[in-house]
């Protein structure tokens, strides 16, 4: 049967399938993952059964963003040991699987710690594996309320920085129930100000190369209603020229301890611009995306993708005989040679707020962070690194 583990019901009203569930097969648990490359064409499932299928999933971006590879990863530990697969070597093609994104590794490790302190006490093979799933499952439900927790505190932070409401709102790639438990991070916030009808315009990015934005943000937003409108990249900057964007929201992949965040290419552009035409920028991320061990932005390993990413526009729901999924139409001469990379940095100076589970960082600064993270109900992990409930 389907585990009560899934999207929340607030994150499923706007997913016509969850983004990720464990299931109890007779066969055996597996992960079935909404496979986000298909979208917005056509919801097909994922089923993975075993770690390599999940790090397959997780590297063609089938599950992506930082929250949702947290839970995915952690469930990935709990698959291994579950099916009787060597859990340390599970975990080490898991946290390898995107360098980036840090909550994959965060995920990981908690449900990794889980399994190794329930073998170190002498539990049996079984015992340990339900303990990595006891572990899994928290990191969903903490992800859960965390989204809840930043749709509040972003709200309040948007009627404090635009008093009256009718927000019109830029935000870039993907950051909804589809990378959440929950609601998402940024676009919870741009959901929470639908409700409250003060949305009066979402400008969606496409977000080149792979179109998170057009795709799958696009796909979010219709299915809840909100008035949205998507943009090609290299039309932003005539938006704001034009007073057209009120606020950006955006997620993140890793926060430095010194405020730099990584996230989709294409973020610090918008940073840039934002402040030129004195627009807040804002990012929407939990306190398991920062990562207080990386010192400064330009510590941050970039993930390097694909050059046929840019040179080919990518069909993966292409249908028909002969036809195969993947087949990219070529927008560039063969050989053309591309530069991919899968984020970029934003300095601390450039962000107006950081809006946390645990609240509300602005200005932002290392003190300021650090202090957040700290005076949060999510305290160091066993594991040293990242967030946990306590």
């Amino acid at each position: 049967m389907g585990d009560q583990y899934e999207v929340s019901e607030s994150g499923a009203g706007a997913l016509a399938i969850p983004s990720l569930r464990w299931e109890e097969l007779p066969e055996g648990p597996v992960l079935v993952l909404l496979d986000q490359t298909r979208l917005p064409a056509e919801e097909v499932e994922l089923v993975c059964t075993d770690v390599p299928a999940l790090v397959q999933a997780i590297r063609t971006l089938a599950v992506r963003g930082a929250p949702l590879l947290g839970i995915a990863g952690a469930y990935g530990v709990a698959l291994a040991a579950a099916r009787g697969f060597d859990v340390e070597e599970a975990v080490e093609a898991l946290a390898q699987a995107r360098p980036t994104a840090v909550n994959l590794g965060y995920g990981v490790r908690r449900a990794a710690a889980a399994h190794r302190a329930a073998v170190a006490e002498g539990a049996g093979a079984q015992t340990a594996a339900e303990a990595a799933l006891a572990e899994a499952r928290a990191v969903h439900a903490e992800d859960i309320e965390a989204s809840a927790r930043m749709a509040e505190h972003g709200l309040a932070l948007l009627g404090e920085l635009l008093p009256g409401g009718g927000h019109r709102i830029l935000t870039h790639c993907n950051t909804g129930a589809l990378v959440s438990g929950g609601e998402g991070t940024a676009l919870a916030v741009a959901r929470a100000a639908h409700r409250a009808g003060e949305l009066r315009r979402l400008w969606v990015d496409e977000t080149r190369p792979l179109l998170q934005g057009a795709r799958l943000t696009a796909y979010e937003a219709a299915r809840a209603g909100m008035a949205y409108t998507v943009l090609s990249d290299g039309a932003a900057g005539s938006l704001f020229a034009a007073g057209e964007v009120d606020a950006v929201l955006i997620g993140a992949d890793r926060i430095a301890a010194d405020g730099s965040v990584a996230n989709k290419i294409g973020s610090y552009p918008l940073a840039v611009l934002a402040r030129y035409h004195h627009v807040p920028f804002v990012v929407v991320a939990p306190t398991s995306t920062v990562d207080l061990e990386t010192e400064e932005g330009s510590d941050i390993e970039v993930e390097q993708r694909p050059g046929q990413e840019v040179t080919e526009f990518s069909l993966p729901h292409v249908q028909g005989p002969g036809v195969e999924a993947g087949t990219g139409i070529p927008v560039a001469p063969l050989g053309a040679q591309a530069y991919n990379p899968a984020f970029d940095v934003t300095p601390a100076e450039l962000v107006t707020a950081i809006v946390t589970e645990a609240g509300v960082v602005s200005p932002v600064t290392r003190e300021g962070l650090a202090e957040v993270c700290s005076t949060s109900r999510w305290s160091k992990s066993r594991s040293g690194n990242g967030m946990m409930a306590e």
